[in-house]
């Protein structure tokens, strides 16, 4: 059930947003040389401290930093760790006829744990947070760390350094053990893991080119499962790790479309994790029948798109929530956009008003469904 003391809540939120404008100047003057990284980091501070306040204001009780201090919702992360680096490849990610920038993560040597940005990231938003609010980290799932590795253009590197597989599996599993026991130790009780490789998983025109190479998805689907779990075992109990599943996100444009019934049994096998942010905003996303695989985890619900600035119909919301308690208890439900508004610096196609209102019109219909 959800409480006001733990995560995830009955009106909650993805975690990236819109990047204010001024923000944006500051990004491209650090690029331009025109200011030093300590101004950039200046102007970053001080519209987080603005983007808590506003968060808190509209009702969140979880807020995040927006990942103002990203350009990626994924990749950020993945260079931040040893033996991953920034590289450029022929062609970005292919949305629903959107390409994003040309850019990737790649070995370029073994991959471990020894610090990272993140952690005094999160300290500064959890100093901001105060205690008004629980500060929540968001980091990409390590699967999605794999698939970035094993793309096309990454394959001769990963060769080099990982000519073992199993070597590679463990060396993840590793680093992101460390990073969450850092993040741990640093106060987080709160941590978010993305992932877009089951929104993949579940898409059908993916499914079909790969059965036609022979692949089975459902076996992919368990390395990428046993992956996460390696990487999420034996933490502390009274870390909550949730988990949003994408089905990407990037200048209001998708990737991925198809019912969570290739998957449902392999992801709700993963039982450390807490909760599962579920993309169910369009039809694009099948039914809520595949929520009777739940094994007890808590589902947010991601009914109200991020991607558009129109409010949904309300008694609409509402009537797919009790349909939704058919498979999963009321109790155990929560609603979400179905996504970030800003997965990328470039973010979503809409206004920063429509964002809040968005987020109070989330607040509002959770009241009337659970209550205040």
């Amino acid at each position: 059930m959800c409480t006001t003391q733990q995560t995830p809540f009955k009106n909650d939120v993805v975690g990236s947003f819109l990047r204010p404008e001024i923000l944006k100047q500051a990004r491209q003057q650090f690029l331009d040389g025109a200011i030093t990284e300590e101004q950039l980091k200046a102007v970053e501070d001080q519209e987080i401290i603005n983007l808590v306040a506003k968060q808190k204001e509209v009702g969140l009780q979880a807020v995040t930093d927006g990942e103002f201090r990203r350009s990626w919702w994924h990749l950020d992360f993945m260079w931040g760790l040893d033996g991953v680096g920034k590289a450029a490849v022929p062609q970005g990610y292919v949305f629903h006829g959107v390409e994003s920038r040309p850019e990737t993560a790649r070995v370029f040597g073994k991959i471990g744990f020894s610090s990272h940005p993140f952690i005094n990231d999160f300290k500064f938003l959890q100093e901001v947070a105060g205690n008004s609010a629980i500060a929540r980290q968001t980091i990409p799932a390590p699967a999605q760390l794999l698939l970035e590795l094993q793309r096309f253009e990454n394959q001769a590197a990963l060769q080099q350094f990982y000519p073992n597989f199993d070597e590679l599996m463990h060396d993840i599993a590793n680093a992101y053990q460390g990073f969450i026991k850092a993040l741990y130790e640093a106060g987080c009780r709160s941590l978010q893991i993305d992932d877009c490789t089951w929104g993949m998983l579940c898409d059908e025109s993916f499914i079909s080119a790969r059965e036609a190479e022979g692949v089975f998805v459902g076996d992919i689907g368990k390395l990428y499962a046993d992956l996460n779990k390696q990487a999420v075992a034996n933490l502390p109990d009274d870390l909550v790790i949730t988990s949003h599943v994408c089905r990407g996100n990037y200048k209001s444009t998708w990737a991925g479309a198809g019912s969570y019934d290739p998957v449902a049994n392999t992801l709700f096998s993963i039982t450390d994790y807490d909760a599962f942010y579920l993309e169910f905003d369009t039809d694009r996303s099948g039914t809520f029948e595949p929520l009777k695989h739940v094994q007890g985890q808590k589902i947010v619900l991601g009914l109200v798109s991020s991607k558009i600035g129109e409010l949904e119909e309300k008694e609409a919301i509402i009537a797919r929530i009790h349909e939704a308690a058919q498979y999963v208890p009321l109790d155990q439900l929560c609603l979400s956009p179905q996504c970030g508004f800003a997965s990328t610096e470039e973010g979503n196609i809409i206004s920063e008003e429509q964002q809040w209102n968005k987020l109070k019109f989330i607040k509002e219909i959770s009241e009337e469904v659970w209550g205040k």
